[in-house]
């Protein structure tokens, strides 16, 4: 009991360790996984208000260009307007002015046509340009051609060079600005949508799973849009833009690391222990079995030797055959053990039988061996009655009674009763051992079938042990504490398929 209770004692301990372990594990991995979730947080927070800032200085660009294109565009209008001038000028008027303005003119592409459609003069135009009848058509469709009708010819101008090369910049400028804005979201899964928040122009970190499911997508912008508010931008000629953001893939991983980390480590630990717990326990049952067989084996010379001592007291007339008579029944019982240790470790021949009687006959053995304060009794089984067929090893299962009686005998310390109720309940019959002895308390009732526990100052804890192995392994049967009340005394239930 003390070696048991040690043993306790320890399982504690090693629970206590194995709580302060997973709470500490836990503990560290949500305060690292806190602390990653902070810096990112600050990551992203700088990268919002980097977006929202270049935003503002692209909107800014945009009004510079729009300033720069309408300049450009009047530079274009006052150079037609020179060439109106000089097509006719007004009275007294000196031209100088107006054919310098016309020869500075750097930006504005300037093509003059006669009337016969041959060209006569280009400026400001790419030099990679070779279809300049598809140009003059373009310039004509853009802004009215200036046409000389003294000398039969025609100009023909188009936004400057300049105006052209701002608006490509522009292009660029947004297109810079949305790729930076994915590309740069500080390695969280982003989403930017138009203005309806419906329609995915672009993405970072999202599955295209996700993407190509209509409500799977909603329902992933529903869950970063409440985690986080969308950034609105606003793009120079395409109107707003929405900006979706969630936690990392490695923030969200790190949250389920240590549940993971525990469940694996937890299932190794379990692997290992029912590995070393089975090859343990195969161990102790070869132990078990070599010294059943070993104890069978050196009884066995004794008993055949009392067997013929016996045979000669018989013939013997000074001796009291009633005595005589017990003591062939205590070497017929030393043979059935020895019997019974044989069988162990190896099946037993199961065969239908009548139950009851053999309870009877084994209640008929323990009687006069027993205490004579002590009342055992039998129910269910009476003289006429119907046999109660069930399958077992008379052998074994009299050990089983043998076992039970014995302990509840020690429990009652002499004085008490012994009820044995037999009883079929559909395909199975009912074996109640019910005895008014101390009880056990609740604290044990869960190890009272565990090898090595007992109440008893003296005592191995086998007892109970092997009852259970022979009724459930070896018969298929059932045992169980039915019940147990300390001071009143206790119950055991067995069944075996009838």
């Amino acid at each position: 009991m003390q070696t048991r209770a040690i043993k306790s004692r320890w399982k504690k301990v090693l629970l206590a360790s194995a709580a302060v372990i997973v709470g500490a594990t836990l503990w560290y991995a949500s305060s690292l996984t806190q602390r990653v979730r902070v810096e990112e947080r600050a990551k992203v927070k700088v990268w919002s208000e980097a977006i929202l800032q270049r935003s503002s200085l692209v909107a800014y660009t945009e009004v510079l260009f729009k300033e720069l294109e309408a300049d450009e565009r009047k530079k274009a209008d006052r150079l037609a307007d020179a060439y109106r001038i000089i097509d006719n000028p007004p009275s007294g008027m000196d031209l100088t002015f107006v054919t310098d303005y016309l020869w500075s003119n750097t930006t504005v592409p300037v093509l003059i046509y006669d009337d016969s459609g041959t060209k006569l003069y280009d400026i400001n135009l790419d030099p990679t340009i070779s279809n300049y009848d598809s140009l003059r058509t373009k310039m004509s469709s853009r802004f009215d051609p200036i046409y000389f009708e003294e000398v039969g010819q025609t100009v023909y101008y188009d936004e400057s060079v300049r105006l052209r090369e701002l608006k490509t910049a522009m292009a660029e400028l947004i297109s810079s600005f949305v790729s930076e804005t994915i590309l740069n979201s500080a390695s969280v899964p982003v989403i930017m949508t138009d203005a309806t928040k419906e329609v995915v122009l672009n993405s970072k970190g999202i599955p295209q799973t996700v993407l190509d499911a209509p409500q799977t997508l909603r329902d992933r912008l529903s869950k970063m849009s409440a985690a986080n508010e969308p950034i609105k931008v606003n793009i120079p000629n395409e109107g707003s833009r929405f900006i979706f953001f969630e936690d990392s893939v490695v923030l969200t991983s790190m949250q389920y690391y240590p549940i993971i980390q525990l469940i694996l480590i937890a299932a190794f630990l379990l692997t290992a222990y029912l590995v070393f717990s089975s090859s343990k326990r195969a161990e102790q049952n070869r132990v078990w079995v070599g010294m059943a067989k070993e104890t069978a084996h050196q009884l066995g010379t004794p008993i055949s030797s009392l067997m013929a001592w016996v045979d000669l007291l018989k013939d013997a007339k000074e001796v009291d055959q009633t005595m005589l008579v017990e003591m062939d029944k205590d070497v017929k019982r030393l043979h059935t053990v020895t019997d019974r240790f044989s069988k162990i470790g190896s099946q037993p021949k199961l065969e239908p039988g009548d139950l009851g009687l053999s309870v009877q006959h084994t209640l008929g053995y323990m009687r006069p061996r027993i205490s004579k304060k002590v009342a055992l009794n039998l129910f269910g089984v009476e003289e006429g009655q119907e046999m109660i067929i069930a399958l077992f090893n008379p052998a074994l299962f009299s050990w089983v009674l043998e076992n039970l009686i014995r302990n509840a005998v020690d429990a009652m310390e002499g004085v008490g009763v012994i009820n044995v109720v037999v009883s079929q309940s559909g395909d199975d019959v009912v074996i109640d051992i019910e005895d008014s002895g101390k009880g056990i308390s609740r604290s044990d009732m869960r190890d009272v079938f565990s090898p090595g526990f007992t109440t008893k100052n003296r005592g191995w804890g086998l007892g109970l042990s092997l009852v259970k192995r022979i009724v459930e392994d070896y018969h298929g049967g059932r045992i169980t504490l039915l019940k147990s009340e300390v001071g009143v005394g206790t119950t055991f239930r067995i069944k075996l398929s009838a």
